[in-house]
């Protein structure tokens, strides 16, 4: 499921930069009791994006600003707490990793599901059910 972080420049320390995407990536996994799946987990990739601040607004002027995008299938977030405990997590990790004063309420985490039997890995279109079935078999 691919993870895209967007940061300003300086908003996380050098170590922040190395560690961010592992763990949000363990935040997703996390919180869907999905750890070690070995369906999911070589699954989860994305990157981490890193812009000068004169390209990051909010309110239409140049501040830090932290994005974290997630696209998954959609039946991945099936309930409020899942969803509120994923975008907690994320935040308190932007937290932990900023290298300067950034506050919360410029972090923002967006999440958006594929169409059903849209979501493709290695050639194949998975439907829901389909993507159901090979997260099971990778528990076991």
């Amino acid at each position: 499921m691919p993870i895209s972080i967007y940061v300003t420049e300086g908003l996380l320390t050098r170590e922040g930069e190395r560690e961010v995407f592992p763990l949000v990536a363990d935040a997703l996994l996390r919180t869907h009791g999905l750890i070690g799946n070995r369906f999911m987990t070589p699954n989860v990739i994305g990157h981490l994006v890193v812009s000068p601040q004169s390209g990051s607004y909010v309110g239409g002027k140049h501040q830090s600003l932290a994005i974290v995008e997630v696209k998954v299938p959609s039946a991945t977030f099936p309930n409020a707490e899942v969803k509120q405990a994923f975008v907690g997590a994320v935040t308190d990790i932007i937290d932990q990793f900023k290298a300067a004063a950034h506050p919360r309420d410029r972090t923002f985490v967006n999440v958006t599901y594929a169409v059903d039997g849209a979501w493709g890995i290695g050639g194949k279109a998975y439907s829901n059910a389909e993507i159901g079935e090979a997260i099971q078999q990778g528990a076991r």
